[in-house]
């Protein structure tokens, strides 16, 4: 499973074209998300980089998740990916943020429901997009590129309507 190019291209595009950046902050996709968009021609036009937490204390103290919240959830909740989204436009000072968390193996919090991400987009300090992604893939690597390419659509879309 590789990134989708096209997607990736056409983020691209906008965004220089529009003239605003976007940054991440990645937890179930592990980096990828950055990859995908770094590969784009001319990324330091558009893309103001991403940080990685992969777990409670991490986005707790960096991007400001809610501890008590997070717990309760294991860190997997659409309010942590909208404040995973906020707190990374902030902290890389660009318009767009994006956040994402969830599952990428099955493991006992997600045995009855499958694997499972929420994301978020924000732009100019508010949510603009949200939602739950699912994947059938089988293997995490696959399920991480699955969510990436899944997340530059719904990006796309948002940044098609504006």
């Amino acid at each position: 499973m590789v990134y989708n190019e096209d997607l990736i291209n056409k983020v691209r595009d906008i965004l220089i074209e529009q003239q605003e950046t976007i940054a991440v902050a990645e937890s179930v996709t592990a980096g990828h998300l950055q990859s995908a968009l770094s590969a784009g021609m001319d990324a330091s036009k558009y893309f103001q980089g991403g940080i990685t937490v992969y777990n409670l204390g991490q986005k707790t103290r960096h991007l400001h998740v809610q501890p008590i919240l997070a717990e309760k959830t294991n860190c997997i909740h659409q309010k942590i990916a909208d404040t995973m989204a906020l707190e990374v436009s902030k902290m890389f000072i660009s318009e767009f943020g994006m956040g994402v968390t969830g599952y990428a193996s099955i493991v006992p919090e997600c045995e009855d429901e499958g694997l499972f991400a929420y994301f978020s987009i924000a732009h100019n300090n508010k949510i603009v997009a949200s939602g739950k992604l699912t994947s059938v893939s089988k293997f995490p690597h696959d399920v991480q590129v699955d969510y990436t390419n899944m997340l530059l659509k719904n990006l796309l879309s948002y940044l098609q309507k504006v």
